[in-house]
This record gives C-alpha cells, sequence and structure tokens, in this order.
C-alpha cells in the first residue's frame, strides 16, 4: 500500500435512521473497510444492492464524511485538509453516476457543462475553453457541434460519453464510476467499457468500478472487492478470485453470472433468504444466515481477512475447509 494513490484505512460509516415516533437506530452502511489504488489500477467493487458499494465510493470522493478510519490521497489525509486544500484536491477526483440523464442539466448545452469544471478550477482561460471542450469531447468520441446540444437531443450511451467528458474536463488522477454502464444496452455497454479502458490507459487514470455485472469487473479491472453487508468478504487479483473463489458468497454471485458459469462451468449457489437489514446485523459473520456452509462457530467471531495461497488474495471465513 505505500506506492498507494488513495488509500482508505478502516474505513467505517454509519447513519442513524427512524421517523418522528420511533428511536433513531443505529445503520452500519460500511464496516471496517480498507481498499487502496495505485495510479492506472483498476480496482472493483462488488456485491448485492445495500451491500456499501456506492457509500464507498463517496467516502473516498470525500463527499461524505466517515464515522472511523482514514483515508489519504498522494499522502495527504483528507479530514486534515482546509478548505482552499481540499478544493485544489476536488480536481484531481471525479465520478461518472449510473444514470447519465440525471446527473446533466437537461436545460442546458452539453458543452457549457463540460465546461464548468475548467471555469471552477480556472483550468484554462475563458477565451480556450470552447477548444479544450471541443478536445473533451473529441476523447470520448462525440463530434464538435454535439457541444450545441442540450442531454435529450442524445442517446443513452452518447451521454454517458458526456458525462465522462466532463468528469474528464479536470484532468484527474482517480475516477469513481459507479454503475456506469448498467443503465444502457448490451451493445452500448461494450462501447462504453472500451472507452473507460482506453481513457486509463492513456491517462494513467486510478478507477474505482462499482458494479454488479461480474463479467464487466472481469473485463476491466485488476482487483476486485466483495462486499457483503457493509464487510469485505473477499479480496484479490480478478482472476484469482474468479477463477478460485474462497468465500461461499463469492462463490454464489459467480455461480449466477451467466457466462461466468459457462466458461468454468461452476455448479450453481442458490442463496437462501433476502440480505437482513443493516440496521440488525447478525452476530459473528454477517453472511451466516445465507450461508450454505455455516456453522455454529460462525455466530460468535466477525472473521478477519486473511491470505489464502497468494498474499494478495484474503477471504474473511473461519472455514478454511472449504477453500
Amino acid at each position: 500500500m505505500t506506492n498507494s494513490l488513495i488509500e482508505g484505512r478502516n474505513m467505517s460509516r454509519s447513519f442513524h435512521g427512524g421517523g418522528f415516533f420511533r428511536r433513531s437506530r443505529s445503520i452500519q452502511a460500511v464496516s471496517d473497510v480498507s481498499i487502496s489504488l495505485s495510479r492506472g489500477e483498476a480496482v472493483g467493487l462488488v456485491g448485492e444492492s445495500g451491500s456499501g458499494k456506492s457509500t464507498i465510493g463517496r467516502l473516498m470522493l470525500g463527499l461524505m464524511d466517515l464515522s472511523a478510519g482514514r483515508i489519504t490521497f498522494d499522502g495527504d489525509d483528507l479530514a486534515t485538509l482546509d478548505d482552499k486544500r481540499r478544493r485544489a484536491l476536488r480536481r484531481r477526483m471525479q465520478m461518472v453516476f449510473q444514470d447519465p440523464y440525471s446527473s446533466l442539466d437537461p436545460r442546458r448545452t452539453v458543452g457549457s457543462q463540460v465546461e464548468d469544471g475548467l471555469a471552477i478550477h480556472n483550468i484554462v482561460p475563458k477565451d480556450q475553453r470552447r477548444e479544450r471542450v471541443v478536445e473533451l469531447l473529441g476523447r470520448v468520441g462525440l463530434e464538435p457541434h454535439h457541444a450545441d446540444r442540450t442531454p435529450r437531443q442524445f442517446s443513452g450511451g452518447q451521454r454517458q460519453r458526456v458525462a465522462i467528458a466532463r468528469a474528464l474536463a479536470t484532468d484527474p488522477d482517480f475516477l469513481v464510476a459507479d454503475e456506469p454502464v448498467s443503465a444502457l444496452d448490451v451493445s452500448v455497454q461494450a462501447q462504453v467499457m472500451a472507452l473507460l479502458a482506453d481513457l486509463r490507459a492513456r491517462m494513467g487514470l486510478a478507477m474505482l468500478f462499482i458494479s454488479h455485472d461480474l463479467p464487466v469487473v472481469r473485463h476491466l479491472c485488476d482487483r476486485v472487492v466483495v462486499l457483503y453487508l457493509g464487510r469485505v468478504m473477499e479480496e484479490g487479483p480478478v482472476e484469482a478470485v474468479f477463477s478460485a473463489p474462497h468465500h461461499p458468497y463469492t462463490r454464489a454471485l459467480l455461480s449466477a453470472a451467466p457466462s461466468l458459469h459457462a466458461a468454468s462451468r461452476r455448479e450453481r449457489v442458490v442463496l437462501r433468504g433476502e440480505p437482513p437489514s443493516p440496521a440488525n446485523p447478525p452476530s459473528g459473520c454477517v453472511f451466516r444466515t445465507r450461508c450454505p456452509s455455516a456453522i455454529e462457530a460462525c455466530a460468535g467471531v466477525v472473521p478477519a481477512l486473511e491470505a489464502r495461497g497468494d498474499p494478495a488474495h484474503r477471504v474473511a471465513c473461519i472455514r478454511h475447509d472449504i477453500g
């Protein structure tokens, strides 16, 4: 982790819920999660809805405060930065959202929206911004005249390209892509994935790629972190985790992905029940109530992440006999 561009250590985030007539209760969205990214590296975050993926992305961008833990970017602790330094740092950290239409202002031209970052951070003089906007649109496969159109005049894939161009305007070092292709048709997904891979290679972007689509993660990422109810179940190099998953939850996710299932001839693992409420998580291993391999001891201990063979491939499970 010493060569990391961005590093989150023991990150936790809780929320307080409850209505007017109910006592407020704490909801643990993320619990003791550590993630680091080097320059040019892509790390995938996978897990079911409610696993904490988007919360982690916002924490690492400084858009949400930690309840516990620490995040450093290029050696600077985000919590200790004054307003001036935090503003300068925001230029180097950007996000691409799942729904490109809702993340763009439908009343303004896309050119003016791509230009926002240039103006806010005073990156180029005003008389050179139009030229820079055209260059950015070209980088994502759009034409100069597209700058004068509004978002409603574009297809979903084109809107996502605009959103990517807007994120690239500040020349960031770190990009969080939160389900950036899930709202797109399959053919368009492939185009946007290829674009992200190309931009990452050419710009040396560190990318946190949040997705429930495991084949996409395998194609795009170097490492993968598997989350369940705010905790890391398994992490490691993509090929190591996908070809030899150790955690029962990872196995279940992989077995449910049709293309991966066919390639590996992995037997389908069906999980029982629904994920428990984060307001009332199970004791011990949070996955134990749905785990096909759970034993009585799983209720008494929160399993630590431990290496299984490869030091970079770590698993949070006390059942060493099923790896």
